[in-house]
């Protein structure tokens, strides 16, 4: 007998906003966020998600709607949804929860997506000290493959996974996140010699009621404004899953979540057609709605049997994830190495951030030259299936770190040649992604070599 049709758990209708439909959204981690569905163990079961941003990002020829985005409201989840085993029985604090991911894809009638990069303002990125404005690229799917009208001449296979799936955390849990990211916050930059090279804001996403959604909790009640200001925001990945962006999550893949809460809350969402390592512009994937069809099982009192706790708790644990067979194939790579030495010439200490950074920056400036402007590089970098690797931890003073991009992806031979390259002036590719202006007065960094920067 053919297996059964997933029964769809959660629903979403792109039509309406997150806190209009009918089963509710959250944007928090809290474990007094009700769920919304309940599944059992071994079921074939569908989730629907919503954009992260929840459809405040537009398919348009602008990038406003990136420049003044909320940042506040996001992500929006799917769920919770609570899991029992085959007697009923709901998964206990303790064990584990193991996710496999059976299909996923975009919605139908909704096949595009969106990358981005924030002002350096309000988000900012990895690079955001070099590219201060508000930028946006358009992605349109075809099966498969990915394209977009802002950085012609690539075109690559996506591989589509959940950016964000995860367990409710406990009270304790919740304490200890706020706590760390807290001290993180209040101790400035002073303690922290990355933030001089590295210029993201804020430090941390501490818990805020503005933007909050929470389940079914009725907005302005006592009990919704207690649990707003306790409630972690989505942006980070932590013990409980979440945030992980891990690029390889697709179809046969396999997470095994701490569960910290009766029935453990499932949730998920941020779903991504595809990712570069890193996810650097911070809103780096080629964002879009979604669906995942999973199955769980629960294995009784699996966090003590196979998660070793790396802290003075027994709640400092992290998933593990089993990667799936199906990914795309690239035979070709042009690999770019980065040192831990910033912009400035100043050695850094076996500092991979620093060291990933020059990498990025290498491949940046090599494609420019390719008639590529720095802005198409860099979204497509965060979007496109280029592999990051730390090379070296261990050689002291310098880290080594390398982005590897598949060649096949353009269509033109980016690799260096041999024949001498006729002088002329350099041909910009048209059209360029979307850019707002920056109307900050930071300064932006710029490399002291490059005779151009656009």
């Amino acid at each position: 007998m053919a297996p059964a049709t997933p029964r769809v758990v959660v629903k979403v209708d792109l039509k309406k906003r997150p806190w209009e439909q009918e089963q509710p959204l959250h944007n928090r981690w809290h474990p007094e966020i009700q769920p919304v569905g309940e599944v059992k163990a071994g079921e074939f079961f569908r989730v629907e998600m919503v954009d992260w941003t929840g459809g405040a990002v537009k398919d348009d020829d602008s990038a406003e709607d990136i420049k003044s985005l909320d940042l506040s409201t996001v992500h929006y989840l799917s769920g919770p949804i609570k899991v029992v085993d085959e007697e009923g029985v709901a998964a206990k604090p303790g064990d584990l929860l193991a996710v496999e991911i059976c299909n996923l894809g975009p919605l139908p009638g909704d096949e595009w997506g969106f990358t981005a990069s924030f002002d350096r303002e309000n988000g900012g990125g990895f690079l955001t000290d070099h590219f201060p404005c508000a930028t946006k690229a358009i992605w349109y799917f075809e099966g498969i493959y990915a394209y977009s009208p802002q950085i012609p001449g690539v075109r690559f296979p996506g591989l589509t996974h959940p950016g964000i799936i995860g367990t409710a955390p406990s009270k304790e849990l919740l304490r200890i996140w706020n706590e760390r990211e807290r001290q993180l916050e209040e101790s400035g930059l002073s303690s922290l010699t990355l933030c001089e090279v590295v210029h993201q804001r804020p430090l941390a996403n501490l818990p805020i009621a503005k933007g909050c959604l929470l389940g079914n909790m009725e907005e302005g009640t006592p009990e919704w404004e207690r649990i707003a200001k306790e409630a972690a925001r989505t942006i980070p990945g932590r013990e409980n899953g979440g945030n992980c962006d891990i690029k390889n999550l697709s179809r046969g893949s396999k997470i095994y979540l701490p569960v910290f809460v009766e029935g453990a809350n499932l949730s998920t969402g941020d779903m991504h057609f595809s990712q570069g390592d890193g996810e650097i512009s911070f809103c780096g994937a080629i964002e879009m709605s979604g669906f995942l069809e999973l199955k769980c099982e629960i294995i009784r009192n699996g966090m003590k049997e196979y998660l070793t706790p790396m802290g003075p708790t027994p709640l400092h644990v992290n998933p593990i994830f089993e990667i799936g067979p199906v990914e795309p194939r690239f035979s070709e790579w042009l690999v770019f190495e980065g040192i831990s030495v910033d912009e400035t010439g100043r050695q850094h200490y076996l500092d991979a951030t620093v060291a990933y950074k020059r990498a990025v920056l290498n491949a940046i400036d090599y494609l420019f030259k390719f008639g590529y402007s720095k802005e198409q590089v860099y979204l497509l970098l965060s979007c496109c299936p280029c592999e990051g690797r730390i090379s070296g931890i261990v050689d002291s003073p310098n880290a080594l770190a390398t982005l590897a991009i598949p060649t096949s992806i353009f269509d033109q031979d980016i690799r260096p040649k041999t024949q001498k390259v006729p002088a002329g002036p350099r041909i910009v590719r048209k059209p360029d992604v979307m850019k707002s202006t920056y109307d900050g007065k930071l300064e932006t960094t710029r490399n002291p070599s490059s005779s151009s920067y656009s």
